[in-house]
């Protein structure tokens, strides 16, 4: 059998294909071109460890719980624990080392420790309605002092 026929048959072969189609799809995954896809497609967008109904870690469980307080149900995000090259992409994306990273409208907003800060501070409030996201928090009634 000649070389060039025994390569053919393996690149022909279903588990072949698909174990090369896994490779090129894990590949691009962290490249900047599709990082920048994935911040712009929604107008809130969050890397995470697990997903918003059932977080890996404390972080990204602040991080959701943050937004839930704001009203922000419907909000794109991504499972890094479940890509290894969108998790280190993302930290090459945003200039970033940890997760969990919010977007707003394509923009980095920062992690846990900024967000949280930006809560405390009243400042989340202006950045949602700068993306047309009223915060369920204007909604509470004033509490009595």
């Amino acid at each position: 059998m000649s070389h060039l026929f025994q390569i053919n048959r393996v690149l022909r072969n279903p588990q072949t294909q698909s174990i090369l189609q896994r490779l090129y799809s894990a590949a691009s995954t962290g490249s900047k071109e599709h990082i920048d896809k994935l911040v712009k497609n929604d107008k809130v967008v969050l890397f995470m460890k697990g997903v918003p109904d059932q977080p890996q870690c404390g972080f990204s469980n602040g991080m959701v719980q943050i937004l839930r307080m704001h009203g922000v149900e419907k909000f794109d995000s991504h499972n890094v624990l479940e890509d290894e090259d969108l998790r280190q992409g993302i930290k090459d994306y945003s200039n970033w080392p940890t997760i969990p990273q919010l977007y707003l409208n394509g923009e980095f907003i920062g992690g846990m420790d900024i967000v949280l800060q930006m809560h405390q501070k009243g400042e989340l409030i202006d950045e949602l309605k700068n993306i047309g996201i009223r915060s369920a928090l204007l909604d509470e009634a004033p509490k009595e002092k």
